[in-house]
Parts: C-alpha cells; structure tokens; sequence
C-alpha cells in the first residue's frame, strides 16, 4: 500500500513539474512552442484553463497523497522494543559443558538388599 501510494506521488510530482513547465509565463505564449498560437492548440479558450486545471487537479492528487503517507508512517509499527521488555533468552543444553555419567554396575555381580554397597560380600 505505502510502495503504490509512493509511486503514485513520485508520478503526480513529476506530472506537476510537467505541467508548470510547459504554462505560459510573463509576456510568452505557450502555444508559440508548438508551432502556432495557443487559440489553436489547445482549443477556443485558450492554454490557460485546460493547463490550469489540470494543474489543480494534479495539485489535488498531490497533497492527499503526501498527506495519505505521512499518517501511514505515523501510524506504522517501527518503534525500536526497548530491552527491558524482552525476557532473557534461556541457556540450552549446547552451552553447558557435558554431565559425566555414573558408571552402571556390572550385570553379573550378585546384588543383594542385605549388603551395603562399600562393603565386601560374605564368603559362603
């Protein structure tokens, strides 16, 4: 929406430049550019209305435009967050150091609930 209503204003800017560019200044005549006079040119009234309002209507387009953009831009959500807002991030596993594993004991040793494990095995 902002990139069309960008173009649009880009393109109404350069029609506005266009268009006082070729209007008829102090003492000149715009259809004398042309090869002949303004009567004839551009109609029975002349350069002056047909140029006149198209500039106004150009005019028109130009300022809702720039108007049209400069709420969207206020009204758009880029603020920079502020740091206090964000949680900390949590630490994964890849950043502590691996936890050593406790050996298992062996599968074949008689395991009895009677004898504590630091002490030896009665003979039998």
């Amino acid at each position: 929406m902002v990139q069309a209503l960008t173009v649009l204003h880009v393109l109404v800017a350069l029609a506005i430049i266009g268009l006082v560019m070729i209007q008829r200044g102090r003492g000149a005549d715009a259809g004398a550019g042309f090869g002949g006079s303004s009567n004839t040119f551009f109609g029975a009234r002349g350069a002056a209305t047909f140029l006149s309002k198209s500039t106004a209507i150009a005019a028109v387009v130009f300022f809702s435009t720039s108007l049209t953009l400069a709420y969207l831009s206020d009204h758009r959500d880029n603020k920079p967050a502020d740091i206090m807002d964000t949680p900390a991030a949590p630490k994964t596993s890849s950043d502590l150091p691996p936890v050593p594993q406790p050996a298992k004991a062996p599968s074949d040793l008689p395991q009895s609930a009677d004898v504590p494990s630091g002490a030896p095995a009665p003979a039998k």
